[in-house]
């Protein structure tokens, strides 16, 4: 029995031997084709992790600190998957212009795949003809200045639908977050469906509450929720399609009333670059409806939350109102550039409450060098504009809160329209949000007549420095407490 024991236990000893050298002579090659970059400064990565563990619940601030210790460019690993970030200004010019073409690709991340139809959107899609194609069709077709104007109408409507609403509230404690989701959503919807097949329209497929935790969940990232979530949303959105179809069935010159009719009348056109398929429409429809929704919430319920901790500015911002619009009637979206304290409330809230703090991830397409560091070829990038709207050599008092800044300050001539990189909250670049017009509109316009219509307090009890800040983290930066307060009727309803 011994014979025949110790051949096998030396043939395990040697494979056992050949396996350790193996991977020591794996672990050494990896080694030297990382030395063979001069990678960014950074912190050292743990085995198999990388520096995960120095990342917390909220990655911005994490990352945000780690920046401040390591510098403007910044290396780091996300388990085996190399990150650079840039926090500056100066970065954020290397990344989203002057090597803007070698950073446009996306990595591949879970909600493209299982969300967005195998990154058949705008958003998740991979530089390269179809994503051009997209991009093409929503500046050109769905976001122009033309198509902008067409719907003021329904924008005007559902902001006086949200009006009424609060004045059956008043001097009643809301959950503020609920009448600005409803708001949205009744825009976006009515301008790409066509109508509100969502919340308590007689159309509607699902209610408001139900599409809300829908959008809730592609922002948050939940993976073992996707795949469900997918499925949810496929059944809204072919039943829309059919809808659709049937009324344009039989109808010869059918003139576009939607946006999902005119991505289902290019989905016929033969002489588009990439055939647009059923499942891409259905993707660049959930661009859409997510993207003009979850955004402009965020913002606004950050601006109103900051606007409560400082009733000074809420009081200013009113002198402005009845200045230039009077009492005798609301806000109308040709009178927001004739407000420059409401817009410097909008930009102030979004130097301080980024939706996106770290823009969306990157991808390098070719290797390149920024600043006298190596980036190859798929390196993940970030841009912490988190980081850049904290930056003391660049703004005075950075973390306070204070409009005035974009008035009569250093900052007074930034914009936040990709131009200037010191304030970026829709990116800039090739991979800029394609729909920031619409949601500047929307932002402004809501936050003017919120403040000119209606008095906002804290409910009773509650202090400002007791009003919770704190944030969650997703692909987007909402409140971890959704805001309550006490809305009262400043002008009359009839007005509007």
């Amino acid at each position: 029995m011994e014979e025949l024991v110790a051949p096998t236990w030396l043939s395990l000893s040697t494979a056992a031997a050949w396996l350790a050298t193996f991977a020591v002579l794996l672990l050494f090659g990896r080694h030297l084709r990382h030395r063979r970059f001069n990678r960014p400064p950074g912190p050292r990565p743990w085995p198999i992790i990388g520096n995960l563990n120095l990342i917390g619940p909220l990655p911005h601030r994490s990352i945000h600190a780690l920046s401040n210790k390591y510098g403007p460019i910044m290396q780091l690993w996300f388990g085996s998957i190399p990150v650079v970030v840039g926090s500056s200004v100066e970065m954020a010019q290397a990344f989203l212009k002057a090597h803007d073409a070698a950073f446009a690709g996306r990595p591949k991340f879970s909600v493209g795949k299982h969300l967005t139809y195998n990154y058949s959107d705008l958003t998740w899609s991979q530089y390269g003809p179809y994503w051009r194609q997209a991009r093409r069709i929503f500046l050109t077709e769905l976001f122009s200045a033309k198509r902008l104007e067409y719907y003021e109408n329904v924008r005007k409507e559902e902001l006086r639908n949200m009006v009424k609403e609060l004045y059956e509230s008043s001097n009643k404690t809301i959950v503020l977050k609920h009448h600005l989701f409803a708001l949205n959503l009744n825009i976006i919807s009515r301008m790409v469906l066509g109508k509100k097949y969502t919340g308590k329209s007689e159309n509607a497929v699902v209610s408001s509450e139900e599409f809300s935790e829908i959008v809730d969940e592609i922002f948050l990232g939940y993976v073992k929720r996707m795949k469900a979530l997918r499925k949810r949303f496929d059944r809204f959105i072919e039943h829309v399609l059919d809808d659709h179809s049937e009324r344009r069935k039989g109808v010869e010159d059918y003139v576009a009333k939607d946006m999902v009719d005119v991505l289902l009348q290019l989905a016929q056109d033969p002489t588009l670059e990439v055939k647009l398929e059923r499942s891409s429409v259905k993707a660049l429809i959930l661009d859409l409806l997510a993207g003009g929704t979850d955004t402009s919430t965020v913002t606004l319920e950050w601006a109103i939350s900051e606007l409560l901790r400082k009733p000074e500015i809420i009081q200013e911002a009113r002198e402005e109102l009845d200045r230039v619009i009077g009492k005798e009637r609301w806000v109308e979206e040709q009178d927001i550039p004739n407000l420059p304290y409401i817009n410097a409330i909008v930009k102030e809230t979004m130097r301080l409450h980024p939706v996106v703090p770290m823009l969306i991830p990157r991808q390098a397409r070719e290797d390149c060098n920024i600043g006298g560091y190596d980036i190859p070829k798929g390196t993940q990038i970030l841009v912490s504009t988190w980081t850049i709207g904290r930056d003391p050599s660049i703004w005075d008092n950075p973390d306070e809160f204070v409009p005035e800044r974009f008035i009569i300050g250093k900052e007074k001539d930034i914009d936040v329209k990709g131009h200037d990189f010191e304030l970026l909250p829709f990116g800039s670049g090739r991979r800029m949000c394609p729909g920031y017009p619409l949601g500047l509109k929307v932002i402004q316009t809501s936050l003017a007549n919120l403040l000119h219509g209606f008095h906002w307090r804290l409910p009773e009890n509650m202090k400002e420095q007791d009003l919770d800040m704190e944030e969650i983290f997703g692909l987007s930066t909402p409140k971890k407490l959704p805001l309550q307060a006490v809305v009262e009727s400043r002008l009359a309803t009839h007005i509007y």
